[in-house]
């Protein structure tokens, strides 16, 4: 196989290049975003905070009841403890739909009040 050399018109890329463009982004993300200000920032940060705290709650959710039927005894235990993961994950997920439904809201409104 011929070896491959770098041609000596190729630009180096060194730490300042890579700077320059690093900040060149930066300006073109939040340049765009500049319209939304801070509260808006704020409702996003409630809003991922609550869907991480979500996430964890279920993840518990489901590793008590793993637990839960490691150690069953037979049968009708194991199916009233699927039962009761299912009416515990329909209880939670309609729950946090109201609670996304309010921070979507707050959202929209902080947002319109921005105009």
């Amino acid at each position: 196989m011929p070896k491959t050399s770098k041609s000596a018109d190729t630009k180096s890329s060194g730490p300042e290049d890579i700077m320059s463009a690093m900040a060149d982004f930066q300006k073109m993300g939040f340049g765009s975003l500049s319209w939304m200000g801070t509260g808006w920032l704020e409702n996003m940060g409630d809003f991922n905070s609550e869907i991480i705290s979500f996430i964890a709650e279920r993840v518990q959710e489901d590793v008590k009841t793993q637990h839960e039927i490691l150690h069953c005894k037979d049968m009708d235990e194991l199916r009233h403890i699927q039962a009761q993961f299912i009416q515990t994950a329909i209880n939670q997920y309609t729950e946090q739909t109201g609670k996304m439904v309010e921070l979507s809201n707050e959202l929209l409104t902080t947002v319109a009040k921005k105009d």
